[in-house]
């Protein structure tokens, strides 16, 4: 068969099946257009899931007359402009777009319109695509000073097989508000709208440029307990800068679908975002467990390659380890930097299932005298001014109480950090963030009491927590000790596999693995971590194999070491049912308030629940 030139048609359409994967795709398209002409609003319409019909309007700069024509041919674009010698800088893209095959893409497999006024021109002018054919340009009526409006109708007419590749209404639509969502997270500065048949369901106006604003726009995207649960993070290393908010380890999710990373303003995909969130939360989380994010990188655009797929969903960093390691080194800092704090969900999930049901009594029923209960049998709080006979029915109310001690005397307790000492005042012990122990609730909660409100602390998750970040930084201090194995262990690898993790042996030493190439795909073990004990020497190399290909860190090992501690932490921590006394409660009470992560246990579950005092009065009908 001869070789042929396709038509100009043809070729458009083949470039549509890249660029116009779906209706979010040509959305996607059409609102960078929109931002990279400058725009500060950007409506967009949909119908019929967009297959229907798509409007996208925006206040940029608009088109001349002179530019509408050229705007739809392949590979035309005013986002590249040559350099001195006439050359084209692919690696110094500083736009969304730049490729120049939106328009003609969506053209040749639709009906597109678009109409424009150019900033500072008088008139405006439209010109229509169909299925690949252009028509002449006309004048046309434009509402605003200036911008621009395209409208794309029944998308994929011209190429009728890939309308059966299409999914439900519902579900285009959902994929183009999270489409929309994306570009308003990443440009917080522009206004957004979105109509889905005709009902707003989307709008967001313009916010503030800056951290403020941004974490209003996240706000308003993934929700307001966002916004309260989110560390800052600002984190620069060799040129590149991090910024954006990352979700307390306690506010979690099942999937990792709130995970979003944009470079140079840029909404991406990257694989290399999960192995850095895995690697930053992997003391805090279960593995079933995703932390929220939103990370903005900001690097020289010659660090960076834009060029890697006609969609630009993915980009390809020319050091990744950089990148990953700012990102896992920025995460870390910022969890450090929470202290003992937990989400403010805790509390309340913890309100929700407080929530008094109480069900109407029984027809005839009549209530009987119920004596006041004796005290007698129940150990109490010594509390001044507290009645007797109150103290015994919260007793009887509480079974397992335990007896505390009020004689601690708290006259020599220093103030937490950042309280000043009064001079001549006794420092009240209800004022450090954990607040005074009261009491023990079935040997396994301790009760204390803060300046507005109340504090409920698992002790063997919170001690657990303290034994496991001692062990961490002794560990480190130390090293991690090495066993040798009687005969060492030689393990088969694909020849790519066993030559990355060879590469990583110095790497891999310092975690107590001692490994080194043994012919071309295989592995040879020498030492293990002391840690593991007897361990299947096989899989974990297997693990880290998968872990150097996926990643490129050897996670594997670091998770099974981290797990061997947790365990550890977990027998050589304070058991539920053991009684404790004031002054241990209160110890571990101000040692949580100085240990880093102690919100959370190792697993992201919560180790205490504060309850404002105005939550538990409205619980009561007080407020």
């Amino acid at each position: 068969m001869p070789i042929r030139r396709l038509p100009p048609e043809t070729v458009n359409r083949i470039a549509a099946g890249e660029v116009v994967e779906r209706p979010a795709s040509a959305v996607k398209e059409l609102v960078e257009n929109a931002l990279d002409a400058g725009a500060t609003q950007v409506e967009v319409q949909v119908d019929g899931g967009g297959l229907t019909r798509i409007l996208v309007a925006d206040d940029g700069g608009g088109l001349t007359a002179e530019e509408l024509p050229v705007a739809i041919e392949r590979h035309a674009t005013s986002k590249l402009a040559p350099d001195d010698a006439g050359d084209y800088d692919l690696l110094h893209i500083l736009t969304l777009g730049f490729r120049g095959e939106a328009l003609p893409s969506i053209g040749s497999v639709a009906r597109l319109s678009i109409s424009s006024r150019a900033r500072g021109q008088a008139d405006a002018h439209a010109i229509l695509v169909e299925g690949g054919a252009v028509g002449a340009v006309s004048p046309s009526a434009f509402p605003g000073p200036h911008g621009a409006r395209v409208e794309v109708r029944d998308l994929f007419y011209a190429t009728p097989a890939r309308l059966k590749f299409m999914k439900s209404e519902r579900t285009e639509a959902m994929a183009i508000a999270e489409e929309l969502k994306r570009q308003a997270m990443a440009h917080e500065a522009v206004g957004f709208s979105l109509d889905i048949d005709g009902r707003r369901t989307l709008r967001l106006p313009a916010e503030k440029p800056g951290p403020e604003g941004r974490l209003a726009r996240l706000a308003q995207i993934m929700g307001r307990e966002f916004q309260d649960n989110a560390l800052a993070i600002d984190y620069e290393r060799d040129g590149v800068r991090l910024t954006g908010f990352a979700g307390l380890p306690t506010y979690n999710r099942g999937n990792s679908a709130h995970q979003y990373l944009f470079v140079n303003g840029r909404p991406v995909r990257d694989r290399l975002l999960q192995g850095a969130l895995r690697g930053a939360y992997a003391d805090f989380l279960a593995r079933d467990r995703h932390p929220l994010v939103a990370l903005y990188l900001e690097l020289d655009p010659s660090y960076v390659d834009v060029n890697v797929h006609p969609a630009k969903a993915e980009v390809r960093f020319r050091d990744p380890a950089l990148v990953r390691g700012l990102i896992v080194g920025g995460l870390r800092h910022a969890l450090a930097g929470a202290g003992h704090r937990a989400s403010t969900t805790v509390a309340a999930d913890a309100l929700s299932g407080l929530t008094p049901q109480v069900a109407p009594p029984p027809r005839g029923y009549a209530p009987a005298y119920v004596p006041p209960p004796s005290a007698q049998g129940f150990s109490a709080w010594k509390m001044g001014g507290w009645d007797r006979s109150a103290v015994a029915a919260v007793a009887q109310a509480l079974p397992g109480l335990t007896e505390v001690s009020a004689r601690a005397d708290y006259s020599e307790a220093a103030p937490p950090p950042g309280v000043a000492e009064a001079p001549q005042a006794v420092f009240d012990p209800i004022d450090y963030p954990l607040g005074a122990a009261r009491g023990q609730v079935h040997e396994t909660y301790i009760v204390a009491q803060t300046r507005d409100g109340m504090v409920i602390v698992d002790q063997h998750a919170a001690h657990e927590r303290l034994v496991y970040e001692r062990m961490k930084t002794e560990m480190a201090a130390g090293g991690v000790a090495r066993q040798a194995l009687l005969l060492p262990e030689v393990v088969e690898l694909d020849p790519a596999e066993a030559e990355r993790v060879a590469a990583r042996a110095d790497e891999l030493e310092a975690l107590g693995l001692v490994v080194e190439a043994f012919g071309p795909g295989a592995i040879l073990v020498r030492e293990t971590p002391a840690l593991l004990g007897e361990t299947d020497v096989a899989g974990l190399v297997r693990d880290i194999a998968d872990d150097l290909a996926e990643n490129g860190q050897a996670l594997a090992l670091k998770e099974r070491l981290e797990e061997v501690c947790g365990t550890m932490a977990c027998h050589g921590s304070v058991r539920a049912g053991r009684r404790l006394t004031a002054p241990e409660m209160n110890a571990l009470l101000r040692q949580m308030e100085a240990t880093p992560h102690s919100g959370q246990c190792n697993h992201g579950r919560p180790t205490y629940v504060e309850l404002k005092l105005a939550d538990i009065e409205r619980l009561f009908g007080r407020r």
